[in-house]
This record gives C-alpha cells, sequence and structure tokens, in this order.
C-alpha cells in the first residue's frame, strides 16, 4: 500500500560526498550499510564512543509502513543510552499486559513487568518510522557520523586489513574503504550474497495478513491473542494499540491464500469489520508475511561484519526480530570500539559472534515453538494445542504450555568472556546475564535509576559495588558506582540489594553493554584484572 501521507516529511535528499571526486577510494574505520533501527543505533554508538561512521543507505527515507512496532525493556535501555530513549516512550503506547482468548474465553492473562523501580516499561508499541526518524535526529546531532542517503553498495572486495566496497548513487559510482564493513541491510541482505553466505533454517508455510488500521476505539492498551476467534473461525487473531489512533491487526489466513489476493483492501475490509463488528476505520498499512526462523551460519566474515536481520530473522510474535538486532548492535559496538583503540586484540570479536549466535539460536527456539503452537502442522499437533487451550483456563500448568509468541527477554550468554561465580549467590544476574534496574538516590536525596547511574559512569567498564568501608579495587579505566554506606549512591529501600543479592562488600563487573563479566563477594585486586583481562579478549577461557 501506498505510505501514510504523515511519513512524507520522513524523507532526506541525496547529497555529494567529496569522497565520490577521489582518485583511490577514501578509507574510514567503520562502515554501516543499512539505515534500518540497527544500523542507526549501531553507528550512534559507536559515535558517542568517539569513532567516525560512514553510514550509507540506498533509499533516501524513513521504511514504509508500520514494520516492527514493538520494543521491548531492554532495547529502551540501550535508546536511553544513546539519547532517543525519551522521546520513544512519550511517543510510544507503554503496555504490559497480555490477554489470549480461546473463541471468546480469555484463558491466560500474563504481567511481563509486575514489579515496580524500573525506569523503562516492559514495552512499548511504536511505528518503525517513527522510532527511525528519532534516531536520524540523534545522527544529526553527532558530527562523527557521515550519513549518505541514495548510497547503494554494489560489490565488495576483501583485503588482508581492510575491505573495499563499490557504492553506485545518482552521480554514478565510487568506491569506499574501511577497516570493518557491518551488513545491517536487512532480511534482503545484498552484502550476505557479496561474501557467499546461506541462509539456514525454516520457512513456515501458513501466511498472516498485517492491516495496520486508522480508528478510534476504546480497547484497552494490552496485547490481546485469540486462537479461532467467533470472527474469523479456525485461525489466530491478534491486536494491538498503537500511537496516533492506529491499530495493529494480524489475521492467519492459512497456506493456501493467494496473497495477490489476500492483500487487497476490498479483500480485507471484511475481515477487519467482522473483527471489530463495525466499518469505521481507515487502513494505513496492509502486508502478507510467511514466518521465517533462519539464520547464517557464522555472523563475521573476514571484515564484514552482519547484525540484524542480514545475519538471522524470525517470526513477528514475541518481538525477538527488531530487539534482538538491536542487541546485536549493542553487543558489538564496544568491543569494535576497543578494537579500534588498540585495547583489545581484533579477535574480541570472535566473541560477538559467539554470544549473538546463541542469541539468535534461543530466538529462532521460542520462534519455533510459539509457531508451531500458533500453526500445527498437523491434525495431532492440533489436538495436543487445542487440549491446552481446553485446560488453560483451569489448570496452572496448561496456562504455562499456551504459546502466542512468548515476547523478548534479553539471552544470557554462556561466553568465554565471563568468569565463572566461585562464590554463593541465590539470586541476582549471573555473568553473561543483563544488568537490572533498581531505583536509587543521590547523596542529596535526588531519586536516579540504576542504568542512568550506568551510563553517567560513561559508556566503559564499571564496577558496581555495595560499599562496605573502604573501596574494592578499581582497574585504570574502570569507572566505580557505589552503593549504600556513605557512598555518592543510597539504596534506600533495599531494592538493589535485593536484585543483586548484594552483601556489604559485594561487587559486579558490569561490561559496557551491561552484560555481567564477574561477580564477587569479597573483590581482590588480582580478581577483578583478571575479570577484566577475560572480558576484553585478553585472556584464556
Amino acid at each position: 500500500m501506498r505510505p501514510m501521507a504523515h511519513q512524507e516529511h520522513f524523507q532526506f535528499g541525496y547529497r555529494r560526498h567529496p569522497d565520490q571526486d577521489r582518485q583511490d577510494p577514501a578509507r574510514h574505520p567503520v562502515v554501516v550499510v543499512g539505515a534500518g533501527p540497527v544500523g542507526l543505533s549501531l553507528a550512534i554508538d559507536l559515535a558517542q564512543r568517539g569513532q567516525n561512521v560512514v553510514l550509507l543507505d540506498d533509499a533516501d527515507r524513513i521504511g514504509e509502513g508500520s514494520r516492527a512496532i514493538c520494543f521491548s525493556k531492554r532495547a529502551l535501555e540501550v535508546w536511553d543510552r544513546l539519547g532517543v530513549g525519551s522521546q520513544m516512550v512519550e511517543k510510544g503506547v507503554v503496555w504490559q499486559v497480555g490477554k489470549i482468548f480461546r473463541r471468546d474465553e480469555m484463558v491466560y492473562r500474563f504481567d511481563l513487568l509486575p514489579e515496580t523501580g524500573h525506569k523503562m516499561p516492559a514495552f512499548i508499541n511504536l511505528q518503525q518510522y517513527y522510532a527511525e526518524a528519532f534516531l536520524v535526529g540523534r545522527v544529526q546531532q553527532l558530527p562523527g557520523i557521515d550519513l549518505r542517503w541514495r548510497n547503494k553498495v554494489t560489490a565488495l572486495a576483501q583485503h588482508n586489513d581492510h575491505a573495499e566496497l563499490t557504492i553506485e548513487t545518482p552521480d554514478g559510482p565510487y568506491r569506499l574503504a574501511a577497516d570493518y564493513v557491518i551488513a545491517c541491510d536487512g532480511a534482503r541482505s545484498s552484502l550476505r550474497g557479496m561474501v557467499g553466505a546461506e541462509f539456514a533454517g525454516e520457512v513456515f508455510e501458513d501466511q498472516f495478513l498485517i492491516a495496520d488500521v486508522k480508528m478510534t476505539a476504546e480497547f484497552p492498551t494490552e496485547r490481546w491473542f485469540w486462537f479461532d476467534p467467533p470472527f474469523h473461525s479456525g485461525q489466530s487473531a491478534l491486536l494491538h494499540r498503537q500511537p496516533d489512533d492506529v491499530w495493529r491487526i494480524d489475521l492467519q489466513i492459512g497456506a493456501e491464500a493467494d496473497p495477490a489476493v489476500e492483500r487487497q483492501p476490498e479483500r480485507v475490509r471484511p475481515r477487519i469489520e467482522r473483527m471489530l463488528g463495525h466499518g469505521d476505520f481507515s487502513f494505513e498499512w496492509i502486508s502478507i508475511y510467511k514466518f521465517q526462523c533462519r539464520r547464517m551460519q557464522r555472523f563475521l566474515h573476514e571484515r564484514v561484519i552482519f547484525a540484524g536481520d542480514s545475519a538471522h530473522q524470525v517470526s513477528p510474535f514475541g518481538a525477538r526480530g527488531a530487539n534482538s538486532g538491536l542487541e546485536d548492535g549493542e553487543n558489538l559496538a564496544w568491543k569494535l570500539d576497543l578494537i579500534l583503540r588498540g585495547q583489545a586484540p581484533a579477535s574480541l570479536l570472535d566473541s560477538y559472534d559467539i554470544e549473538r549466535s546463541q542469541a539468535a539460536d534461543d530466538n529462532i527456539r521460542h520462534s519455533t515453538r510459539s509457531t508451531d503452537f500458533i500453526a500445527p502442522h498437523s491434525k495431532q499437533e492440533r489436538r495436543l494445542r487445542d487440549a491446552v487451550l481446553a485446560l488453560a483456563h483451569d489448570v496452572e500448568f496448561a496456562k504455562r504450555m499456551v504459546n502466542a509468541g512468548r515476547l523478548s527477554t534479553p539471552s544470557v550468554y554462556d561466553s568465554p568472556l565471563s568468569t565463572r561465580d566461585t562464590d554463593v549467590w541465590t539470586s541476582g544476574p549471573e555473568p553473561g546475564a543483563a544488568m537490572r534496574d533498581a531505583p536509587l538516590k543521590t547523596a542529596d536525596g535526588v531519586p536516579i535509576y540504576l542504568t542512568e547511574a550506568f551510563m553517567q559512569a560513561g559508556g566503559g567498564f564499571v564496577l558496581l559495588e555495595r560499599a562496605n568501608g573502604s573501596a574494592a579495587p578499581v582497574p585504570q579505566g574502570v569507572r566505580s558506582l557505589r552503593i549504600g554506606g556513605d557512598a555518592p549512591l543510597r539504596d534506600d529501600d533495599g531494592v538493589f540489594a535485593a536484585r543483586y543479592d548484594a552483601t556489604p562488600g559485594a561487587a559486579y563487573l558490569l561490561r559496557p553493554d551491561g552484560y555481567v563479566a564477574a561477580r564477587f563477594r569479597h573483590p581482590t585486586q588480582v580478581a577483578i584484572d583478571a575479570a577484566l583481562a577475560r572480558a576484553c579478549g585478553r585472556a584464556a577461557p
């Protein structure tokens, strides 16, 4: 469908760059290909760390249609660090409750963030074009990013210490050289073909209709999912609120449906009218898709690194696509920064492939299970699914088996960068897990969240310590965050101590992406130095 009228101001002009007038290709530390949410966020992250980035996109406008709309708490924490989190939350629709129905009866209700004391909500719904617009605005504030629209990569040559790109523009082709090229060019990645890599995995035959409709409605701000609803017998349906009175509707239409026919507005309208009970709405966007759960075997190909949909694809139920891509970028940025500064060996990038491959496998596993439950492969699987739904209203174990798309959460890495626990911990994020937020106060009583204090520490390694008299030894280049006692930060309600099982003197070494590298009941200089070296890729696993 044609994009919405209010999207048309998200268009950008092509500008000729001096690099195009050079005889020899200009060389840059990093070239990012693809200005979607992943490429934009990654470029911002690198620029905030002091790296210069060239960002190329073959279009000249923000993408059409809502596309990705569900952004997780973890993604919002990343964006907050990049300077756009508050904009995203302010414009987005905040939600945390989901309801699952069988026909017209609710069988299961879930709350994604039942506890308080977090800066960011469990999820927001926000059209992807708004997210991209906020990110482009942030890019324009950072002189270290050179964003070039209508620059399409058409060829790639790899060398020992750099890669060379051929780029087509309205003024003709030119070449660029880069120490590293990061491919964020989406599911149809041209760079993936240029390195000779393939996707491996499963493409599911069932088809789904997405319709974004504009209407005034009083439905609560919750995720509603139906199995076999009265208005769409034998299939599934999903309803989500977006900003601007736009609602996302997903309808399962089966493997035999003709997508060219089913996407016609005159064909879609009766389906939506049956669902809503009225016709007082207009279409914003219509699309047909199939589930795909696939990934590249490796995300590193010499000097070319793949992130987001160019590296892996999952079904949209569970909101794992864009959120996982943003976590790819967060994982990669700090490692590439250390390598470019000469503070870590190039082999540190191997941990990107290890950790984000684990995350991709985790997301594909969850997405495949969701798909199998939503669209069973056989009559036997459907009977089992229907039996689970029949029991779920009254039986607790059956509720846990209902799978309408388990929502995205950060993966826990089994990583060579992590130092295994030697002390006993009853709770708290383990090595390889993402940090958890907690409400704190400054010394003069001003409220601050732990994630905010972590951001203010400057984007590097942080030693997070529950104060107990003298401070723990802090290696050079590591920032200290001390909490409790006479420290600069207070934990008046004890939430931090509980969430981190932080007894007095305990400390966590946090990586620049906020993941736990190590934790210590009684930290010593030797133990912290060893954990830091390991986390920078300077020590053998």
